[in-house]
């Protein structure tokens, strides 16, 4: 049995999804029952837990050979990330009272950098399971290619996708939550001791270009990237409903700096197979479905 998190979300659902087609059991860890039937119908159990209730991750997690276990994005923190320490807290507390086998933690390329940004959320949930007396595994992923489904409406109607990563012709390290899934699954079904970091990325490295390509060929229109430029950042994302903007804006910087990277450039990186246009295409057909 494998205690799955996040399974109503891209990553958690194909960790799902790949341990049961390799007719492994699944607890599908939810907050919402309503939101786990999907997964009942599908002959999991159900465990109800919040990610913030070490008691119910300690049902959720009792009796299982292994957990795949994430942090709800937040990508609006208050000063000094209290949710993220909250909810590590309480993940720490529920493993170590249900002592699974084996664990494989979701973290984020840049979860070591030193430098202040969003992502030091994912360096404290590192250092906050660094020392459990378990098998775990930090899967530090590349940048989400799904972050572009906020870019197919601008795509569609004007052609024209803003890009806050640059020069756009700079290609960053990405992935398919598809393939950060089905990894995941694959590593939890390995065998280890102690702990380790993987670190995943796609086949090839994306430019904000290599993205604006793919839409055009599934939207069968021109689209092209264009700069925002970076003293627009703040108004536009307090425009959004951020309140605390400056977090994600180090990230950025730190994509287009370079300091946020894989060690070695991605050299000892595992490369999914899910390719940008696979991936692009796979959004906007989702979207036209919905």
């Amino acid at each position: 049995m494998f205690a799955v998190t996040g399974v109503t979300g891209r990553v958690g659902g194909a960790v799902a999804r790949t341990l049961l087609a390799r007719g492994r059991s699944i607890r599908a860890v939810v907050r919402d029952s309503r939101k786990g039937k999907t997964w009942t119908s599908r002959g999991c159990e159900m465990a109800i837990a919040s990610s913030d209730d070490s008691a119910s991750l300690s049902r959720a997690f009792a009796g299982i050979e292994g957990a795949f276990v994430m942090l709800p994005a937040i990508f609006d923190p208050a000063p000094g990330f209290p949710e993220a320490r909250g909810m590590i807290a309480a993940l720490r507390t529920s493993l170590l009272q249900a002592r699974p086998a084996k664990v494989i933690v979701l973290s984020t390329i840049g979860a070591a950098a030193p430098q202040p940004n969003l992502l030091n959320q994912l360096g404290l949930l590192e250092d906050g399971l660094a020392d459990l007396p378990l098998s775990v595994t930090f899967l530090r992923a590349a940048w989400f290619v799904e972050n572009a489904a906020a870019d197919i409406a601008a795509a569609r109607e004007i052609g024209v996708i803003p890009s806050y990563l640059q020069p756009l012709e700079k290609q960053f390290p990405m992935v398919a939550a598809e393939d950060v899934g089905r990894n995941a699954a694959g590593l939890l079904l390995e065998s280890w001791s102690g702990h380790r970091v993987v670190e995943l990325e796609g086949p090839q490295r994306i430019s904000p270009n290599d993205l604006a390509e793919a839409f055009a060929k599934v939207l069968g229109r021109p689209v092209k990237a264009e700069i925002v430029e970076r003293e627009r950042w703040p108004t536009l994302f307090r425009a959004q409903g951020m309140q605390y903007p400056t977090p994600r804006m180090q990230m950025l910087d730190g994509f287009n700096a370079g300091w946020i990277e894989f060690d070695r450039h991605g050299a000892g990186a595992r490369k999914g197979t899910i390719t940008i246009d696979q991936a692009i295409a796979a959004l906007v057909n989702k979207e036209d479905r919905e």
